[in-house]
């Protein structure tokens, strides 16, 4: 009774725990613009379990693919058997599903197969950051702690399926010794390769087994707790995010309706449409001003860098790095959230997404071309963000860069971007 009181204490404060950091993420992602994106629920099922379960666009890798995906089934499955675990520690009983025959037979077994999975990929990924040293895990945004953070869930991956296998190989030699309350129960093809090398005392098996068992379930409540600071809540966040992603094509942008409405006006005032409320702001200087989708795109980022290693205007040496506009705005995120919280309100602290997080060199290098929006596995946007800074600059405060505003000039002058008369645009038609 003692051991299930624990066990019941650790729990439920975990799962609490667990839940105020959740209430946390999401009461920041609402601190964006609404943004209405319920439309064709047919195709946005369709993108979710293609794209955040089925993993489509990381097939464009495919070794790398085939690893993320055993890495990624084989802990997502291999945790259903937490049903178990947390019914055998609350009510004292030794696995409980057992009573399912060859089923449970058939499930234990592939448990351990996607264990050994799990651990091998985790394997080969460190060693691709640490031994191939993959070009894309490296960059100014790739600070000791994105690092450390990647190194520690790998780590912790290794660990808990390692725990898990020996819980049950442990669990496994009691069975055989007939020890109760060990049972014969479950199939272990992996775990019995471990059964010569552990002891015949059935004791020690014991506190093997029970040390295994523990570490397993407190690892995995430990893991529930870490996810929310951890660029590894895309294993949640992947599915909203790609259930809500844009279904419009890659090269339209988002338009704004005042702005559309004084163009149509000056076209044709007598077709113009009043809009019902001037938006406070044109563009985005901060946070706020970006839609609750920018901010679930940036606590979505996986820190993976395949949007980085595709950007043309990374890759010929510019600044910008798509995959840091994600992570400085999550910063932000997280400093106006905290700052919130802590004032019943947003209490000015003197700083802004623009130029504190992100300079205007980086948003200005983007050439627009969706490299990023297209290599990203689970649907992130990194391109809607900078637009929305450009907007800002160029509309509030009017401090487009000299070649912009000479570009500008032209159309307004010879209704193109040359400079030249509207007189000669058709010359090149000529002969010769």
């Amino acid at each position: 009774m003692v051991s299930q009181l624990i066990f019941g204490i650790v729990l439920f404060g975990a799962l609490f725990l667990a839940a105020v950091s959740v209430r946390r993420i999401v009461q920041n992602i609402q601190l964006g613009r609404p943004e209405r994106l319920n439309d064709r629920p047919g195709e946005r099922w369709r993108n979710m379990l293609l794209i955040a379960f089925g993993q489509r666009k990381m097939f464009n890798r495919p070794l790398p693919a085939l690893l993320h995906l055993a890495v990624y089934l084989g802990f997502c499955i291999i945790n259903i058997e937490l049903a178990e675990i947390v019914i055998d520690g609350l009510f004292g009983t030794h696995r409980a599903f057992s009573e399912w025959g060859v089923a449970y037979d058939l499930l234990i077994a592939s448990f351990e197969w996607l264990a050994l999975a799990v651990i091998i990929g985790c394997t080969l990924f460190l060693g691709r950051r640490y031994i191939v040293q993959v070009s894309r895990f490296s960059g100014e945004e790739m600070t000791t702690w994105p690092r450390t953070d990647a190194t520690l869930i790998l780590t912790a991956e290794i660990l808990l399926m390692t725990a898990f296998l020996l819980m049950n190989a442990a669990d496994r030699k009691l069975q055989l010794l007939s020890t109760p309350p060990y049972s014969v129960a479950g199939s272990f093809p992996v775990s019995n390769w471990l059964l010569p090398v552990l002891p015949d005392a059935p004791g020690i098996l014991a506190v093997i087994e029970r040390s295994a068992w523990w570490f397993h379930i407190v690892g995995v409540l430990a893991f529930l707790n870490y996810l929310p600071y951890s660029k590894h809540l895309h294993i949640i966040l992947a599915f909203p995010n790609t259930y809500f992603s844009s279904l419009r094509p890659k090269g339209q942008l988002d338009t704004m309706d005042s702005v559309t409405n004084e163009v149509r006006a000056m076209m044709d005032p007598a077709g113009a449409v009043p809009v019902a409320e001037t938006p406070g702001r044109f563009g985005a200087r901060d946070i706020q001003d970006l839609t609750w989708k920018n901010l679930l795109d940036a606590y979505t980022c996986t820190e993976c860098g395949r949007c980085t290693a595709v950007c043309p205007a990374n890759l010929t040496g510019k600044r910008l790095s798509p995959r840091k506009i994600m992570m400085d705005t999550r910063d932000r995120i997280e400093a106006v959230g905290a700052n919130t919280r802590r004032n019943n309100g947003f209490l000015d602290d003197g700083k802004s997404l623009l130029d504190d997080y992100i300079s205007r060199e980086e948003i200005w290098a983007c050439t627009t071309c969706n490299a990023c929006v297209e290599a990203c596995p689970v649907n992130i946007n990194p391109l809607s963000i900078i637009v929305e800074l450009r907007r800002y600059v160029i509309m509030e405060e009017a401090q487009a860069p000299g070649t912009l505003n000479t570009m500008f000039a032209n159309i307004e002058n010879n209704g193109a971007p040359w400079k030249y008369a509207q007189a000669d645009r058709t010359n090149w038609m000529r002969g010769g």
